[in-house]
């Protein structure tokens, strides 16, 4: 086993741990702090797959700027005093039954090698042959840099070969500020 793998086994456990810290602190601060925690840890993994400016773009974006909105909103709602909700069977069987969907998900995609995967989700017409074409070399990527700029090959992949989880992501972020505006309205 290589450094760079037990480093990013070390990031992916502080990921995981963080957050299920994050899902099941009572309190919303403390919730907010450790998905910043989680952040930073996949901040970490980015760098580990040369992804630097990804990596910054996590830490500046996600964990400074949309975090202390987030942080922001919680004070200024007053959230932290919230009464305890007391959750019925059901939506426990609800979250334990998608959990184990999901589990289900993961163990039947360990089998696919990163060719099978590259040649059916992305959308990008060379990952069919090489799944490392998806991000450039060295090389290659000083050629992108000079004939697009670096956001014209930073946006190339994530707008192409990446955009359902882009947007995926902006539907999260929206569901959390949804989330947010009804538990502030239950106050109210």
């Amino acid at each position: 086993m290589t450094l760079v793998t037990v480093v990013f086994w070390v990031f992916a456990a502080w990921a995981v741990v963080s957050g299920l810290l994050c899902i099941t602190r009572r309190s919303p601060i403390a919730s907010a702090l450790w998905l910043v925690s989680v952040m930073f840890a996949l901040a970490g993994i980015y760098v580990l797959l040369n992804a630097q400016f990804v990596a910054a773009i996590q830490v500046v974006v996600y964990a400074g700027a949309v975090m202390v909105l987030f942080l922001f909103v919680i004070m200024l709602l007053n959230l932290d005093q919230s009464p305890r909700v007391n959750l019925r069977r059901p939506f426990w069987l609800l979250g334990a039954g998608v959990t184990v969907l999901l589990g289900a998900q993961l163990v039947a995609l360990r089998g696919y090698s990163p060719e099978r995967l590259a040649r059916e989700f992305s959308t990008m017409p060379d990952a069919a042959a090489v799944p490392a074409n998806l991000f450039p070399d060295l090389a290659g990527g000083e050629e992108a840099v000079a004939r697009q700029g670096v956001v014209g090959v930073v946006a190339e992949p994530l707008f192409q070969g990446y955009l359902v989880p882009f947007e995926i992501t902006s539907v999260l972020l929206l569901a959390a500020v949804i989330g947010a505006v009804v538990l502030a309205k239950k106050r109210l």
